[in-house]
């Protein structure tokens, strides 16, 4: 290889030839002798050279250059040759389209070839109005076309055109950004070319065809002024009679033109067809007249038509033939897509079909497709046009049959957020753009990313790659499908576009006059409130006042749905007026799965929730968590609180954080309750371990806080035990802390010191942990210490042990059932527990008089401790079969068989009821009424502090208490009085059950048959 030869090769490989060898060759054909540069290493100028370097395939550019240029030469068009040679020798515009177009199409570098004079088109390509492409294609079908057949005229315009479009597109600065106008061009020049069409059909028919009015409807990216280089036009055609002729007469011309019409488009000739020209998308598809009158159309669509059909009438336009007819047409139809989002199931149609066009995506090119698979176009439309459907009902600005027209619209209006919007729209043009580059080369209908790397190659040029363009190209392509699937997810299945396609266009506009008749329908108690609510939220012509238009509609269903709608508008106003202005509120209720759905339920059932979302009303983020409703474990939430804590300069801070922390994860719980997705066990151990984690650090601050002011550390350890409902991780709503507090000091000497501290630490910790509270209160009680109330408030371990061996009654061991430790020291934990044990599972189990102390205890709290007045056959932890009866019974049982039972050694009732009944100790039936009334009794407390803000004893006998309470835990609208119904039988066997194994229970040792 000569030295020549090899510097040549060189530098073309860096000038981006991929087959530099091979393009040497080309550089030396005489064809480019008019354009050659002397005594150049190459042949051609250094900025020609260069320039062909820059287009997206610089080999197929240089070998498209020798055909033009071959081409001219051979069939002698010397003036044409000259200008092109000029047109390339100079560096303007022109130079670059032409090169543009030879390096991205192979198709029209042969078309050129063919033509060669067409260069200028390319050079020259100056963008041309709807009416200018229309008159020179209807021109070159009628008086311009001198030899040629009409076919072949419109074919050559047609490309004229299309080598326009494509050398403007080609040479853009911002290919993507400039993708919309090349859509519409391409529109355009196929509407042209159907109206030439339809000319040549006129032509073609001759006499008479005067008779019918034919009118071509664009559907798809046609009608919507967004087609691709190479694609079907989908169309419709409607006849009418021309004055005097009747309507047989018109359709049967008519059919015939628009098969002429049709064919005129298709049929292959010497210079090719143009594309195929589909009327599927009509009535009854293609088993249905290919020809309708507009009654007849209007006819179908209110009768037959189905969900998709009116969805693809979104797109449709007056493309050609007679315009009034098309006018007349979409005037009678549109009305009729505007109402189809109210058919029943119509969004679940709609997203049943996306899901079926995925399913028939080829395995193998599901990561390729930019039109169907995952990620891609139709993910876009899809949402887009759902939306248009569901709310262009009501809203005339999202009437557009352009795609990023109508979600610009969407946009505006607040129907979607304004990044997803903008990130949608990037998207779209871009995977357009590639859609595009990809069917240019070969002009075929194709919407794959090439697997070949010269083919990637090339399309990552095209998009302005010069770094490994394949490789690029394809990690735009990946990331811009993953943004698209996450934003369409996220709003093409969103639960508020069915419920607001359920809605009466009137419903859904939210008139003064609708919105009053609807709040009345609904079952608002005070429909001028709730209207005076409504004003508020919505008045304006704020984005936030939009977004609320178009929320609220649905959620005053879901208000309803409830027993206090009206509670539930007044708390989301007031939840709204506090985060509406704040940038993720409204868009995380129009767009996070069920948020919107979830918080309207839960601020009308529960007066609660909706407290404690109005003193914190950030916490309301929660709903758009997708792990929002999970409780958090108990480890998590104490290093979350920790760490918060540890960033306060004093105790009082380090509380108020802790606080703040529990009052969201309080929060989390009742919603997670109010919406289904805990059971009550659940609830109960989630309260526990949020008030365990916060134990564990107002501990460790308090101690903090009064070494600080005491000047001298502790001394000691101390440990917080669990009692009660904390130690059985049972905890309600409304449930206190029970606790005993068990110090060791680190020097027997200072026992006294110690004990002094542990006290000052245990009072700090209580008055941290309510003072000035506005979150649920955390009461720490501590009556069951020994002695009680006149005990003192804090012993040693020491101490314990004493007290318990000498003093303590049998209420005491009863009550340590459900002693453990929950803050504090492991290892004194551990050694409280082993003083503890022996006491609450005792050797032998209960002596006689201990069972009747334990029962005549039992009687005296039935008869003593019920709050005067209350009925004690509703009362829930009291009454007859109510909590007290369960727990009692169950407690009994374990202190009298749990020394040799090791089963029944736990601190939850339920557990230890599991445990008796796999024992034998109990009976399957009594344990299961024991077990119905518990989850009953503990359920309607928990929901009466929901309902009503404040603890609830006894089952209510208000109606409208009992519905609400009835409502929370599954119970159907307006069975209140089934309520107490349900109580009292579930507490007669509960209650039946506790009378034969507490007051009548079996031998020491036995076991039930």
């Amino acid at each position: 290889m000569s030295s020549r030869t090899t510097t040549t090769a060189g530098t073309l490989a860096r000038l981006g030839f991929a087959q530099p060898d091979r393009a040497t060759t080309h550089l030396a054909d005489p064809a480019l002798a008019p354009l050659a540069a002397g005594d150049g290493a190459h042949g051609l100028p250094d900025d020609l050279l260069h320039a062909i370097g820059d287009t997206a395939d610089p080999d197929q550019a240089l070998l498209g250059l020798v055909r033009v240029l071959e081409s001219l030469t051979r069939q002698g068009e010397a003036a044409d040759l000259q200008a092109l040679v000029t047109e390339l020798r100079g560096d303007g515009p022109g130079r670059d389209r032409v090169l543009g177009v030879l390096g991205a199409s192979s198709a029209l570098v042969d078309e050129l070839v063919r033509h060669p004079g067409h260069w200028v088109d390319a050079a020259r390509a100056q963008r041309h109005t709807a009416e200018e492409t229309r008159a020179e294609l209807t021109a070159a079908v009628t008086t311009d076309r001198g030899s040629r057949t009409p076919f072949d005229a419109l074919r050559i315009s047609y490309r004229r055109g299309l080598l326009r479009i494509a050398a403007r597109d080609l040479t853009s600065p911002d290919p993507v950004a400039e993708m919309p106008a090349i859509g519409e061009a391409l529109a355009e020049l196929a509407e042209a070319a159907l109206e030439a069409a339809l000319l040549i059909a006129r032509e073609q028919y001759g006499e008479g065809h005067e008779q019918c009015r034919l009118a071509i409807i664009g559907m798809g990216k046609t009608g919507g002024g967004e087609l691709n280089y190479v694609s079907d036009v989908d169309v419709i055609f409607v006849a009418e009679p021309a004055e005097g002729a009747d309507e047989e007469t018109a359709l049967r011309i008519g059919t015939a033109l628009a098969s002429a019409t049709m064919q005129a488009c298709s049929k292959p000739t010497p210079e090719g067809s143009l594309w195929p020209v589909d009327a599927a998308l009509r009535p009854e598809g293609k088993n249905g007249p290919l020809v309708r009158t507009i009654q007849s159309h209007k006819a179908y669509y209110e009768r037959w038509a189905k969900t998709w059909e009116f969805q693809a009438l979104l797109k449709a336009w007056v493309s050609a033939g007679d315009r009034e007819i098309g006018l007349r047409y979409k005037k009678e139809i549109s009305p009729l897509v505007w109402e189809a989002a109210s058919r029943e199931n119509f969004v679940e149609d709609v997203q049943a079909m996306r899901r079926r066009v995925e399913q028939h995506v080829p395995a193998n090119e599901a990561a390729r497709q930019l039109k169907l698979g995952p990620g891609g176009l139709r993910d876009v439309e899809f949402s887009v046009q759902l939306l248009q459907l569901v709310h262009g009902r009501t809203d005339e600005s999202l009437r557009s049959a352009t795609t990023l027209e109508a979600l610009s619209a969407l946009a505006k209006g607040g129907y979607v957020a304004r990044d997803d919007a903008a990130t949608l729209d990037r998207a779209y043009r871009h995977l357009r753009c590639l859609e595009h580059r990809i069917q240019l080369h070969r002009l075929r209908r194709t919407h794959l990313m090439p697997d070949q790397p010269a083919d990637l190659r090339r399309l990552g040029r095209s998009m302005g790659h010069r770094k490994r363009p394949d490789e690029a190209v394809l990690a735009d392509r990946q990331a811009v499908a993953r943004e698209v699937r996450r934003i369409h997810e996220r709003l093409f299945y969103r639960p508020l576009l069915a419920a607001a396609a359920r809605l009466t266009p009137d419903e859904a506009g939210l008139s003064p006059e609708a919105a009053r008749a609807r709040l009345l329908a609904l079952g608002f108690r005070d429909p001028a409130g709730a209207l005076r609510h409504l004003e508020a939220l919505t008045s304006g012509v704020s984005r936030r006042a939009a977004i609320q238009r178009t929320l609220l509609p649905v959620m005053l269903g879901w208000f309803a749905d409830e027993a206090d709608p009206d509670a539930g508008l007044l708390s989301f106003r007031r939840v709204s007026d506090e985060l509406g202005s704040t940038h993720w509120y409204l868009k995380m209720l129009r767009d996070e799965g069920r948020a919107a759905d979830r918080l309207a339920h839960s601020l009308a059932r529960s007066r609660y929730a909706a407290d404690l979302l109005i003193r914190s009303p950030e916490t309301v983020a929660i709903l758009g968590d997708p792990n929002g409703l999970v409780p958090r474990s108990r480890e998590a939430l104490t290093a979350t609180m920790r760490a918060a804590a540890g960033r306060r300069d004093s105790g009082a801070d380090a509380i108020s954080a802790v606080r703040a922390i529990r009052r969201t994860e309080v929060l989390r719980i009742v919603l997670a309750d109010l919406v289904g997705e805990i059971d009550v066990l659940e609830v109960g151990a989630a309260l526990t371990d949020v008030t365990a984690a916060a134990l564990v650090v107002a501990l460790e601050a308090a101690t903090a806080e009064v070494e600080r002011r005491e000047g001298v550390p502790l001394g000691g350890d101390l440990l917080v035990v669990g009692m009660g409902s904390l130690g059985g991780a049972e905890m309600g709503y409304a449930s206190d802390a029970d606790v005993m507090f068990v110090h060791r000091p680190h020097d027997a000497a200072d026992e006294a010191g110690v004990q002094a501290r542990a006290t000052l630490v245990v009072q700090e910790l209580r008055r941290l942990l309510t003072a000035g509270a506005t979150e649920p209160p955390l009461a720490l009680d501590a009556d069951l210490r020994p002695e009680g109330k006149n005990g003192p408030l804090v012993r040693s371990l020491d101490s314990y042990r004493t007290y318990y061996e000498r003093w303590a009654l049998t209420w005491e061991f009863q009550a340590l059932l459900r002693a453990a430790p929950v803050a504090g020291p492991a290892e004194l934990a551990d050694e409280f527990v082993q003083i503890i044990d022996p006491l609450r599972w005792p050797e032998g189990g209960l002596t006689e008089q201990q069972v009747r102390d334990i029962r005549l205890l039992k009687a005296r709290v039935e008869s003593e401790r019920l709050p005067r007045g209350a009925d004690p056959g509703t009362h829930l932890k009291l009454g007859r079969g109510g909590l007290t009866d369960v727990e009692w019974t169950v407690q009994l049982l374990q202190l009298q068989h749990a020394h040799e039972r090791p089963a029944l050694r736990v601190t939850g009732t339920l557990p230890a009821l599991a445990a008796l009944e796999a024992e034998g100790l109990i009976a399957a039936a009594d344990a299961s009424s024991l077990r119905e009334a518990w989850f009953l009794g503990v359920r309607l407390r928990n929901a009466g502090v929901l309902w009503r803000g404040r603890p609830v004893e006894s089952v209510p006998v208000d109606l409208r208490d009992a519905d609400g309470m009835g409502r929370i835990i599954g119970r159907p609208a307006g069975d209140g009085a089934g309520l107490l119904e349900l109580w009292r039988r579930v507490a007669r066997r509960a209650r039946q059950a506790a009378g034969f194994n507490f007051y009548d229970s079996p031998p020491r040792g036995s076991v039930v048959p």
